[in-house]
């Protein structure tokens, strides 16, 4: 229904990023502030990366009405920021109320993505930005829950997971970077699509999904047609 959370955590303020060498040796602190910092990533380059937190509501002092919304939700203060890959030079990008969370940069650094939920957080939805956090752009407007966006390696259209079709069936949708087009249907199964992600070559996507004999959440991969993710996009209706 769009109403209520169907999951959540606790956001643990001890909550902080690391980094470590590709065989998991040499793991070390880049954030080490109070505040729950998670949900990181690289940019493409490697020099940048993105993550959400809510440090913000630890490191000045709220007023009772916040104070009561952080009690209640401590979410609520989540916003978007970067930081060189060593974790110097921290910059807030986003200033909203409600979860801004699951950041990813376009593939040439000069954008970013993300899904901001409503202050209420019942609902969520795609969202494009600058790199230094100007020109912020909706892309969707589905009042459901549109999550876990991610670029083509080419940079011309998003994939992204949405309940706007019913509650529990998540599916994958495609939009382009402008938002100029309504969003195209990728997946046709019923139960759980979600966390697209394509390979660097663009020629194949994997995402989780409940399409499994027993229903459990699985990864799956597929080949990927970017010509014809194209011509859909350029079909399909004005957004």
């Amino acid at each position: 229904s769009g109403i209520e959370r169907a999951y959540g955590w606790d956001y643990d303020r001890h909550y902080d990023i690391y980094v470590a060498n590709a065989d998991g040796s040499g793991a070390r602190n880049i954030t080490n502030t109070d505040g729950y910092d998670a949900e990181g990533s690289y940019s493409a380059d490697g020099s940048q990366i993105l993550f959400a937190s809510n440090r913000e509501a630890y490191s000045r002092t709220l007023s009772r009405a916040e104070q009561a919304l952080f009690e209640d939700d401590s979410s609520y203060f989540m916003d978007l920021y970067v930081m060189d890959a060593d974790g110097s030079n921290v910059r807030q990008l986003t200033h909203s109320p409600g979860y801004d969370g699951g950041p990813f940069f376009s593939p040439d650094g000069s954008k970013i993505t993300w899904r901001r939920f409503n202050p209420d957080g019942n609902s969520a939805e795609i969202w494009t930005m600058d790199a230094d956090g100007s020109n912020q752009r909706q892309l969707t407007a589905d009042a459901m829950v549109a999550w876990a966006p991610y670029y083509h390696p080419s940079g011309e259209y998003l994939i992204y997971s949405s309940n706007q079709l019913g509650h529990a069936n998540f599916e994958l949708f495609l939009i382009d970077t402008e938002g100029a087009h309504a969003p195209v249907r990728v997946t046709n199964t019923e139960g759980t699509d979600i966390l697209p992600v394509f390979s660097p070559s663009g020629d194949q996507l994997a995402w989780s999904t409940t399409r499994t004999p027993d229903g459990t959440s699985q990864l799956h991969i597929a080949d990927w047609n970017h010509a014809h993710a194209l011509e859909l996009l350029a079909n399909s209706s004005a957004n």
